[in-house]
């Protein structure tokens, strides 16, 4: 997804949850400046891993016995679930992450050679601060405001529906879905139920949106 068709759902986004742009680019700031000397890697060389077919692993309370039935192509994962997918025996190729939840395997991952796509948004200012110069194997900046330079955007809000309108931009032909489920969350200490549901609102309406099957 390019930039011009990805902005007014980002603005929908910022009206519907108060968000501020500003905030949002002010994170991109700080998660360029510390990862000055991360191994980036430019969404040239990010596409040529993304094959035909993509699995894109979300972290919803079904997730294993989603995952007992299989995955296919290229395995992108969601930051919170990658402990879930690392217990299940699975390796990421990819991990898509805001930092948030169990950053221990999420670093995991990367020292095993998985890319990680670190996002910077205005909530997240803190963790960029304390884990984005963590990640050991190669790592892509994005944005869900104006890509710029060595930061991009390939449209998406939460870490799930960014994986698959990563998939899309990329070329994948086929996606399956593994661990999603918009109306039963996995519960999270801290977060407030209701506006996890808000989100998950707006990943079914972008996942929708790319033609994929829910």
């Amino acid at each position: 997804m390019m930039f011009p068709e990805w902005e007014p759902v980002y603005l929908g986004i910022l009206e519907d949850m108060g968000y501020d742009r500003a905030d949002d680019e002010m994170c991109v700031r700080v998660l360029k400046a510390v990862t000055l000397n991360s191994d980036l890697m430019s969404d040239d060389e990010l596409g040529e891993l993304i094959g035909d077919t993509v699995t894109v692993v979300g972290n919803a309370p079904c997730l294993e016995s989603d995952l007992a039935a299989g995955t296919e192509g290229t395995l992108v994962v969601s930051g919170s679930a990658v402990g879930r997918v690392l217990s299940a025996g699975l390796s990421p190729d990819i991990v898509v992450t805001d930092l948030d939840g169990d950053m221990g395997p999420q670093l995991d991952a990367s020292a095993r050679g998985a890319v990680t796509l670190i996002h910077a948004h205005g909530g997240n200012q803190d963790m960029v601060r304390s884990y984005a110069h963590l990640f050991r194997g190669p790592v892509v900046l994005t944005t869900q405001s104006a890509p710029e330079n060595t930061v991009y955007n390939f449209g998406g809000f939460t870490d799930g529906d960014r994986a698959v309108c990563t998939a899309v931009h990329f070329g994948a032909r086929r996606i399956v879905l593994r661990g999603f489920d918009f109306d039963d969350p996995m519960p999270k200490e801290g977060s407030d139920p209701a506006v996890k549901l808000r989100k998950l609102g707006w990943a079914r309406r972008i996942i929708s949106g790319l033609g994929i099957g829910l």
